[in-house]
């Protein structure tokens, strides 16, 4: 696996369809939107200035601190883990900057995955911002998500069929691979967006491309699991928090696509733009409206539901 944000699923007046402030999760039946705290303008010249190996920690949590409050809330999490250090390039600002991508995203995996909180596909757990996280969300197990790759007719997500779907220890994984894959994703794409300016090279460059395809994934997961699996699908769908959690999902993906839509080229490919244009075709929405009760906004509010 690789490298959520801090989610917050807010009720917001139909007609005012914007994000409103954080609060607690609302029912599908409602109005609400996915939005969490970014400033992504923040000044950090000070950070860059006294920065170096030593203090790496205490830079990345005020470094998000200043610009994304999930991010530091996940560093002070997850401060005592020992793999930190394989992920975080020390050597320069600019470097450490971009290493962000895989480090929070692998970090995310380390919060969720821990086995204090998920047991492998009975239920897990998902760190979806400051305010809140997804814990003992039911899985029922499922079905291997190679199963998925019929319906993938492009080559538009290739790289990450090879890793996750063709590969034969990977593809064999079941509704827990799909989910923990797209949190990750979902972290790791607004650590490099907030700090974009310090890019440089290619280390976060599929960034967009991660949290799109493994939207994908999901949507998918849930049309052969209604399809050809019709008890789980029955199972799963009779799940409150985990049809609350693919919402969210689906919202925080919108949310945080958009945000990162001017740096296509450095945090993504053409491509994600194409892979989310095929997640809203119909038959993707029809899903994921089926399995969360929610309606989902075509326009540009597509982090919100009607």
């Amino acid at each position: 696996m690789t490298a959520t944000v801090a989610l917050s699923l807010v009720p917001v007046p139909v007609a005012a369809a914007s994000p409103a402030a954080s609060g607690p999760a609302a029912s599908a039946a409602e109005p609400v939107c996915y939005s969490e705290p970014s400033t992504p303008t923040a000044d950090i010249s000070d950070l860059k200035a006294r920065f170096g190996a030593s203090n790496w920690m205490p830079t990345l949590q005020e470094m998000y601190r200043r610009r994304w409050p999930s991010g530091e809330k996940l560093a002070i999490a997850q401060a005592g883990d020992k793999y930190w250090t394989q992920f975080v390039n020390t050597k320069s600002f600019d470097g450490f900057a971009e290493s962000m991508m895989v480090a929070i995203h692998e970090e995310t995996h380390m919060w969720d995955l821990d086995g204090s909180r998920t047991k492998w596909n009975v239920h897990t757990a998902a760190w979806i911002n400051a305010s809140r996280q997804a814990t003992t969300v039911p899985l029922h197990g499922g079905f291997p998500r190679k199963e998925i790759l019929p319906l993938i007719t492009d080559k538009l997500s290739d790289s990450m069929d090879g890793i996750y779907l063709r590969d034969s220890q990977q593809g064999s994984y079941l509704l827990q691979g799909v989910l923990a894959e797209l949190n990750a994703g979902l972290t790791g794409l607004p650590a490099a967006t907030v700090v974009q300016e310090y890019i440089k090279g290619v280390g976060a460059s599929n960034a967009r491309d991660i949290a799109a395809t493994n939207l994908r994934y999901l949507l998918l997961y849930l049309r052969v699991a209604k399809d050809k699996h019709p008890d789980y699908w029955a199972k799963i769908k009779n799940e409150p928090k985990l049809r609350e959690l693919v919402l969210t999902q689906f919202l925080r993906t919108a949310y945080w696509l958009d945000k990162s839509a001017p740096y296509t080229g450095k945090l993504g490919s053409p491509n994600a733009d194409k892979i989310t244009a095929l997640n809203y075709s119909p038959a993707n929405l029809a899903i994921v409206e089926e399995f969360t009760g929610a309606t989902v906004r075509r326009d540009t509010d597509k982090h919100c539901t009607t």
